[in-house]
């Protein structure tokens, strides 16, 4: 080893150890200062988690920094809870064993209560907690027993547009974390969940958590009554078959097959009626397999032909890739049938415009009266 080599560690060496000291020197703060010091404490500590790496988080848990900032979060002063969260937050990302030691050293109740606070910073930061938290698998048990589920669901209606987003990301966390998903979120989330998806990019992340949860919203009675009742709430579905990501159509088409299953004679024509075929046809050969399953059962349940007598989607699918083996041969057969297939999702998407543009006519009044 050269001389420069061994001055390097020697340095890093000796930067380590100012570290330490530093982060000691904090810790002793937060435990034994008085409120006011403790204050600057925690903002210290997220100042330094920000600039520091990774190890830096696991460092300061070991200096025992965790316990005395989840005490400051049921603090009387604003300040104190709001440094507290900000280095809490810091502390738990990317350190899925800072995460347990926040939840086993308490801090589950007092966010709880913070996430009823009218107050939009503290409410915010509260809910951006819970989500962080309940990433870790060992934490959801004990959130989703908390309490937090419910005010989460208000914040979808009453948020900040980043409460918003963290609530419905910590409620998919909880959610699919959930033996029984329907005891977290109940048909309530149902308007909220349909209008930021109304306003969302169908194929966005965020539209395939809020998709997640629908479809899980719509395994109850009163989560498939909250959908059909809220205004464009199937044909907001049937636009995220049309448009979503692989994720977000196949839970799209996930919701509306339940819907359908759970009495075809109710749901068949409310989802004929916003025009669900051809998103439908293009998903059974663009989708996941999983999507393009539900798709075809979808299909089958909505045609009027009774049940002996109706043309599954997979008896459809191997016709045409028949007559595309006869056209083109066995090897060009898959990508003939591919494309008969989208020729007939299109020609199904014309004449279904058609028809709406017909409805469409027929409720125009023919006398408009000009001012």
């Amino acid at each position: 080893m050269g001389e420069e080599e061994e001055a390097a560690m020697e340095k890093e060496e000796t930067w380590n150890q100012k570290k330490q000291t530093l982060i000691e020197e904090v810790a002793e703060k937060l435990i034994h200062g008085d409120l006011d010091a403790k204050i600057q404490a925690a903002r210290d500590v997220r100042t330094m988690v920000r600039r520091s790496s990774v190890k830096a988080r696991s460092k300061f848990a070991a200096a025992g920094v965790i316990q005395p900032l989840v005490s400051m979060l049921v603090s009387h002063r604003h300040e104190a809870r709001e440094a507290s969260l900000l280095a809490l937050l810091n502390l738990a990302a990317r350190n899925e064993r800072n995460k347990e030691k926040i939840v086993t050293s308490g801090a589950i109740p007092p966010l709880v209560e913070l996430l009823k606070f009218q107050h939009n910073s503290l409410r915010e930061l509260a809910t951006a907690a819970i989500l962080t938290l309940s990433s870790a698998a060992p934490n959801k048990l004990i959130i989703a027993a908390s309490g937090a589920a419910p005010l989460l669901v208000q914040i979808l209606s009453s948020g900040t547009v980043q409460g918003r987003v963290d609530a419905v990301t910590a409620l998919h966390n909880l959610a699919t974390g959930s033996e029984n998903p329907s005891l977290i979120v109940d048909a309530r989330a149902v308007s909220p969940l349909l209008n930021l998806l109304k306003e969302c990019k169908k194929y966005s992340k965020f539209a395939e958590k809020t998709t997640a949860l629908l479809e899980i919203l719509s395994r109850t009675e009163e989560g498939r009554s909250a959908i059909t009742s809220s205004e464009g709430g199937i044909l907001t579905l049937v636009e995220t078959v049309e448009d979503g990501s692989l994720a977000s159509t196949e839970h799209a088409v996930g919701a509306l097959l339940t819907l359908c299953q759970s009495c075809r004679s109710k749901y068949r024509v409310l989802i004929l009626n916003e025009g669900a075929i051809p998103g439908l046809l293009r998903l059974t050969a663009e989708g996941t397999p999983e999507a393009q399953e539900r798709a075809r059962t979808l299909l089958d349940l909505l045609r009027d032909s009774p049940p002996e007598k109706r043309l599954t989607s997979s008896v459809l699918e191997k016709i045409v890739y028949d007559i595309a083996t006869r056209v083109d041969g066995s090897d060009k057969a898959a990508e003939t049938a591919k494309r008969l297939l989208q020729d007939m999702v299109n020609r199904s998407m014309e004449l279904s415009m058609d028809r709406i543009k017909l409805r469409a006519a027929s409720c125009t009044p023919s006398n408009i009266s000009s001012t």
